[in-house]
């Protein structure tokens, strides 16, 4: 049992875990100083679907592996909030289709462009061969235990 935990002396899955928090805690505090504070790292969660295609509440909850009345509440929420937007399906004039705003998409290339330099940034002060190599350790660990597939289908989820 580790007594007196350290990043040095945590397992893997740990450190990479906390290093992943820290380094989205620091794009949140980037995008707040930006004045986008009002943005959640949960608000990501249904961006990623959206900025696919647009597509229906239902396809949401599928994606999302929820319920259509907890796609329905985040929708609601984000589009309260002026980061989502219904319009009418052109194909199915009774289906009403979900977009990202354009606050939602400045957002999104604000949160692309932090994630950017914190790479740099990172480079920079270990070397750009370290960070190489932490990501395809990183990378290599998605392949085994995770799902490729579902980070290019942008239907990445948490462990349940």
């Amino acid at each position: 049992m580790v007594v007196d935990p350290t990043p040095s002396n945590l397992d893997l899955s740990l450190v990479s875990l906390f290093a992943g928090w820290a380094m989205g805690g620091e794009v949140q505090r980037r995008l707040t100083a930006d004045g986008l504070g009002e943005l959640r790292f949960n608000d990501g969660v249904v961006f990623q679907h959206v900025l696919a295609g647009p597509l229906s509440i239902s396809a949401l909850a599928e994606r999302m592996s929820v319920t259509q009345q907890a796609a329905s509440k985040a929708v609601a929420e984000l589009e309260g909030r002026g980061l989502l937007r219904r319009e009418p399906d052109p194909a199915d004039a009774r289906t009403r289709l979900l977009h990202l705003t354009d606050q939602a998409e400045n957002a999104v290339a604000a949160a692309r462009k932090h994630r950017a330099a914190l790479e740099k940034e990172l480079a920079d002060e270990f070397g750009e061969e370290r960070v190489a190599d932490a990501k395809a350790l990183l990378a290599g660990i998605l392949g085994r235990y995770g799902e490729p597939e579902a980070i290019r289908g942008r239907r990445v989820l948490p462990p349940r």
